[in-house]
């Protein structure tokens, strides 16, 4: 079974990913590649394409809804790793569902995660 994240990338494709500057910043530890980030104010940066009318993380490679992955999991911002899928943790996540929502995409629901659940 692929991980519904994998088939998904709604909220890569709907939400402005905002972060501190700092997690773009080598010397204190950041990992974003800071290339892919623009400023928004003096003190955060967005994922290039997220800061947009129609947002579209630069980091998310795939088609939504079909076959997706992030381009730099290992070093994606903190805000991306507090977005929880509906579900997967036994709750509903409203965040996901209006992601998936706005891209035709029904939300998930608990029957979406038996193989992983039972790890």
């Amino acid at each position: 079974m692929i991980h519904p994240c994998l088939r998904c990338g709604a909220c890569c494709a709907h939400f402005r990913v905002s972060l501190h500057w700092s997690e773009a910043e080598p010397s204190l530890g950041g990992k974003v590649p800071r290339a892919l980030t623009e400023q928004i104010d003096a003190h955060r940066l967005a994922m290039r394409g997220t800061w947009a009318a129609h947002p579209h993380c630069i980091a998310l490679q795939g088609a939504v809804g079909q076959a997706v992955h992030c381009g730099i999991y290992a070093q994606r911002p903190s805000v991306c790793h507090d977005v929880l899928p509906s579900w997967e943790t036994g709750a509903a996540s409203p965040q996901c569902d209006k992601a998936r929502m706005a891209h035709g995409l029904a939300p998930l629901t608990p029957d979406d995660w038996p193989a992983f659940s039972q790890t």
